[in-house]
């Protein structure tokens, strides 16, 4: 949790969706590959979703979003070795799921301690002062 109820609800959905993978791979019918597919899709949701909340509260969110690029790529990489029966998709989903939890940890909580900041700031950035009487 990093306190962004948006985020939070989302990153409760990824970590789903991975469990529910997990769980299907150890079924007796082979999983789709549209699945995992839809997978990497919501990442990217959520990621356009954090960049846009960077936007609304004003944060440079460059080198997150770089972040964001490299990893999605790296995932969608390793994805397509599933495909191609170079990995098998219980690495993957271990691999995914590590991933997941060290971006939220070290990307995703000071990018939410800089919005919570942002968001605690007047609109005009001047902190308010008590009239003088």
């Amino acid at each position: 949790m990093i306190d962004l109820p948006e985020i939070d609800a989302q990153h409760e959905e990824i970590f789903q969706r991975i469990e529910s993978l997990k769980g299907a791979c150890f079924g007796t019918e082979p999983v789709r590959f549209s699945t995992f597919d839809s997978l990497l899709d919501y990442l990217e949701h959520h990621f356009t979703t954090e960049k846009r909340i960077a936007r609304e509260v004003g944060i440079d969110f460059l080198d997150h979003d770089a972040v964001h690029r490299e990893n999605l790529q790296s995932l969608r990489k390793a994805f397509d070795e599933v495909r191609n029966g170079a990995r098998d998709v219980h690495s993957f989903l271990r691999y995914a799921e590590y991933w997941f939890e060290r971006h939220i940890s070290e990307e995703d909580k000071p990018f939410a301690a800089s919005v919570r900041s942002r968001k605690a700031r007047p609109a005009n950035g001047i902190p308010a002062v008590a009239p003088i009487i």
